[in-house]
């Protein structure tokens, strides 16, 4: 069935998952899920692949993507836009998850925004500036995600075994999925889906944590880490000095009541009359709101492309739409 044209797919990236929505294609809203994108390959051919999908699965025929997603550091809409070129998109808005995390959780409002899933991002907006701090990646970065969670618990774990450490419910809770924990690491390194599966423990050590000192403790790093992330990005657009700035907390990471409360007492410590704003939304509300964002600090870090024109890079440069 094919529905009318027009209105805007938009699509929030992780690297578990994604999320969507289509809006104004016809009499209903209509919203999903899927699975991740991977950094490790370039995500616009990835994004181009899940709205064909999309565009197959649902019969409708919008004509703007409105897309923020992990590992876009340096959105290339017009190549997005290529790849669409026999679709019903003309239009396409690219942003990394950071910017719309942001738009999500406080609109075009300054403050501070942390998102906190597999990986971390924190990205802070000031009167004229925007600054982000991590979310770079499970290598260098991320510190205090659920995968660093995840990767901090299995090391504990395995130091518990090789008796360099105390016996920690970390070790048993490897010892209950692994026949032999000698060679999990060979498993776990093999697995193509590494990241989100390591990520994954981090919900185990949030259990292992009722009982356990080292689980406690690697969920109280993660929220140091988080904490230290948000007051560098307030630093660094002029945030914080006088009264504690704006601070939305996003992602699966913050659903620890123990990582929730540290960070918040952390935080609490900078500014003593800090408490937490509640999001607006989450970043697929973010993804919509790019196609009609105005001007802003934020507006730099939107990439755009629409069909017959040229796409604008945020220093202003115009690009070919077409390859």
């Amino acid at each position: 069935m094919s529905y009318s044209s027009g209105g805007v797919l938009a699509i929030d990236c992780g690297q578990t998952s994604i999320s969507w929505s289509l809006s104004g294609t016809g009499p209903d809203w209509l919203g999903g899920s899927g699975p991740g994108v991977d950094t490790s390959r370039p995500i616009e051919p990835q994004i181009a692949e899940r709205v064909r999908t999309l565009l197959a699965e649902t019969g409708h025929r919008p004509s703007v993507l409105a897309c923020g997603s992990t590992g876009l550091d340096r959105p290339d809409a017009a190549a997005a836009l290529a790849d669409l070129q026999d679709t019903s998109i003309t239009e396409v808005a690219l942003a990394h998850d950071s910017t719309t995390g942001f738009l999500g959780a406080l609109g075009d409002a300054p403050g501070v925004m942390v998102a906190s899933g597999t990986g971390v991002v924190t990205l802070a907006v000031g009167a004229d500036e925007v600054a982000r701090v991590d979310g770079w990646g499970w290598i260098m970065g991320d510190s205090g995600s659920a995968y660093w969670i995840g990767r901090n618990a299995l090391e504990a774990a395995m130091r518990g075994y090789d008796g360099r450490r105390e016996w920690t419910v970390l070790t048993e809770m490897l010892q209950d999925e692994f026949d032999d924990l000698e060679l999990a690491y060979l498993e776990l390194q093999a697995d193509p889906d590494r990241v989100a599966r390591v990520a994954s423990y981090a919900a185990k050590v949030d259990e292992a944590a009722v009982s356990d000192p080292v689980a406690r403790n690697i969920l109280d790093k993660a929220a140091a880490h988080l904490s230290e992330a948000v007051v560098a990005a307030a630093h660094r657009v002029g945030l914080g000095r006088d009264q504690p700035p704006a601070v939305c907390a996003l992602g699966k990471t913050f659903e620890s009541a123990r990582v929730h409360e540290r960070f918040v007492a952390f935080l609490t410590m900078n500014w003593p009359s800090f408490e937490l704003s509640e999001p607006l939304g989450d970043g697929l509300h973010g993804a919509r709101r790019l196609a009609s964002l105005g001007h802003g600090p934020l507006a730099t870090r939107v990439f755009r492309a629409s069909r017959g024109a040229g796409s604008v890079d945020p220093g202003g440069q115009p690009t070919s739409a077409e390859r």
